[in-house]
């Protein structure tokens, strides 16, 4: 087969969507590698990916569309996977280009989240409204959508009004550093680096207020536990959080890390004692899964997706209750039988999210389209 895949996040993105693509292309080119895998970027890029043999990078063909690389990714696209002789187009991020569904090729679409539905107050009044028409255009256009989970799948039913059966769930999974066994020495070398404290509890990912930092510092805030944070901490949820910090004197228990390259993550997330991810809302929880593998514990929130990728012995709590966060946090670090209890039937679970079931339930989705 020659699939062709919107490559814009793969290219361009350093986390979630661009997580997803890259990861996806990785296993179906070491799984099935007869495939061609073509990979359409808008415009070039200084982040170098690592493709296989057996896949390409595909500019703009003309140079007009060059200068005007996000209507060609909307629309003039289909000339050219044309003259390619695409037999499949994968959107990896929501979108197909205009005019596809007049073509012979088949399409697939991947729907993340449709948190821009559920809470709009996060989104500008433009982006949910062109969020949504694109959303809505890619789901009705295409054979098949892929839900990343079920509550995705809900909501793509509920809010863009797509049948249940022109829907398949396929899950993601993560990169394969977290799945290594790290040396003493790389793991002091990184505690080190970072001057992290012997025992931390852990939260990763953007500081914004989905997310729900602010809980975790809460429920730290009358103990000894220290919390280590990693993501991008410039919003101005960031500052709210920050100045509660310093309110009740929270510095030195709270440490922000930046620039942490991926096999530095996956050791900080092994040395971590457990994981907080009290988040409101995900279409998955991809870093659930990075905590599972890295045999860590994991509290997260109750409802919505996050069973799905934490599976039925990790801790669920309500996102906002900080004091119940308090006990369950306090519980596992007290509780040694309970800490490997966790950790051992949470990385039995997440055996259900290895690279080569998730290249062969996409790869089946292909074959069985064409």
């Amino acid at each position: 087969m020659r699939i062709g895949y919107d490559a814009k996040r793969l290219f361009h993105n350093h986390t979630g969507l661009g997580n997803y693509s890259r990861d996806l292309l990785k296993i179906l080119s070491q799984f099935y590698p007869k495939n061609k895998y073509l990979l359409y970027n808008p415009k070039r890029t200084k982040r170098i990916v690592d493709l296989s043999s057996n896949t390409s990078e595909i500019f703009p063909k003309e140079k007009f569309w060059k200068f005007f690389s996000s209507i060609w990714r909307q629309k003039a696209i289909t000339k050219q996977l044309i003259n390619d002789k695409i037999d499949i187009y994968h959107g990896l991020s929501g979108e197909l280009p205009r005019g596809i569904n007049k073509t012979k090729i088949k399409t697939v679409v991947t729907i993340h989240d449709l948190i821009f539905v559920r809470y709009p107050k996060l989104y500008s009044f433009f982006d949910r409204k062109i969020h949504f028409n694109k959303f809505k255009y890619a789901a009705k256009t295409a054979d098949v959508v892929v839900a990343i989970s079920e509550q995705t799948k809900r909501d793509i039913i509920n809010f863009l009004g797509i049948s249940a059966t022109k829907i398949v769930v396929l899950y993601q999974g993560c990169n394969h550093e977290f799945k290594k066994e790290f040396t003493a020495k790389e793991k002091k070398e990184v505690l080190s680096k970072y001057n992290l404290p012997k025992q931390y509890i852990l939260n990763v990912g953007t500081v914004e207020e989905r997310k729900n930092l602010l809980s975790v510092v809460k429920a730290i805030k009358s103990s000894t536990i220290n919390l280590v944070v990693v993501g991008k901490d410039n919003s101005s949820y960031a500052q709210v959080v920050k100045k509660y910090i310093k309110e009740n004197n929270l510095q030195d228990n709270v440490q922000f890390l930046k620039n942490v390259n991926i096999t530095e993550l996956a050791i900080i997330y092994q040395l971590a004692s457990v994981f907080v991810y009290p988040s409101i809302f995900e279409g998955f929880g991809i870093p659930i899964i990075e905590a599972l593998y890295s045999k860590t514990p994991v509290i997260t929130s109750k409802g919505g997706c996050f069973i799905e990728a934490g599976g039925s012995n990790s801790k669920y709590i309500d996102a906002l209750d900080s004091k119940e966060m308090a006990k369950q946090i306090n519980a596992i670090l007290n509780n040694e039988d309970l800490s490997k209890s966790m950790i051992n039937k949470g990385y039995e679970f997440v055996q259900k999210f290895k690279n080569e079931l998730l290249a062969k339930n996409m790869y089946n989705l292909y074959k069985k389209l064409i």
